[in-house]
């Protein structure tokens, strides 16, 4: 048996999405997930509010914002906060015993990404690499990112960087089943391969709408 796991997600407790807690639980059942990781930015509410809601499906993880780039990591138990160096949230969370992945590290249209630079500076520090993102435009980008991966022997990472309802299960993990803890994923991660389709653009538009939205009116976090 081997499971389906989407390993990048979001909720209203980013400031990018409007999607309620209790819906993403729900439709991630709906596509047959056998887990997913909630990774806001910057914070871990999120993902602790879904945990709460469904400890058998989430995954506790954070996505940081960094000096240089993003880092995303699962079982998070405390939260990193942005605007650290790389090195320092690395080095953040390996003290709480995360398993540190580079969410769509070499994406060209993404401003959030690490870029290759950037990316070997760390790469050793790392655990893996996510080389599937459904929110990659150009698949060259995806495509970049794994061969950095097999060129440094790291394991590797998919999600479908959901910030709607539409989105989440396009890109998964399948893995066999795992323990919920650190090292139970990253063994399973070792045997793992990515699946799935990129999304259409649409979805890029109803983040920023997200944005904009949240700028003009309150948004209750709470179920």
């Amino acid at each position: 048996m081997m499971w389906k796991v989407d390993l990048h997600s979001h909720t209203i407790y980013s400031r990018d999405c409007l999607t309620r807690t209790a819906a993403l639980i729900e439709r991630a059942r709906a596509v047959g997930l056998d887990k997913i990781a909630v990774t806001e930015h910057n914070n871990l509410a999120g993902a602790l509010a879904a945990k709460a809601l469904a400890p058998d499906l989430v995954i506790v993880g954070e996505e940081i914002k960094t000096t240089h780039g993003e880092i995303i990591a699962y079982f998070v138990k405390e939260c990193v906060p942005k605007g650290l160096s790389p090195q320092e949230t690395i080095a953040r969370l390996r003290d709480q015993g995360a398993v540190i992945s580079v969410p769509h590290p070499l994406d060209s249209l993404r401003r959030s990404a690490m870029g290759r630079e950037n990316l070997l500076e760390i790469i050793d520090q790392v655990d893996a690499l996510e080389v599937l993102n459904a929110r990659c435009v150009r698949a060259a980008d995806n495509l970049a990112a794994a061969e950095v991966a097999v060129a440094h022997d790291k394991l590797v990472t998919a999600g479908s960087d959901a910030h709607t309802l539409f989105e989440v299960g396009r890109c998964t993990m399948v893995m066999p089943p795992f323990d919920d803890d650190a090292e139970s994923f990253r063994d399973a991660l070792e045997q793992a391969q990515p699946q799935g389709e990129v999304s259409p653009f649409w979805p890029h538009f109803a983040s920023t709408y997200a944005k904009w939205y949240k700028r003009f009116f309150p948004v209750r976090l709470a179920e």
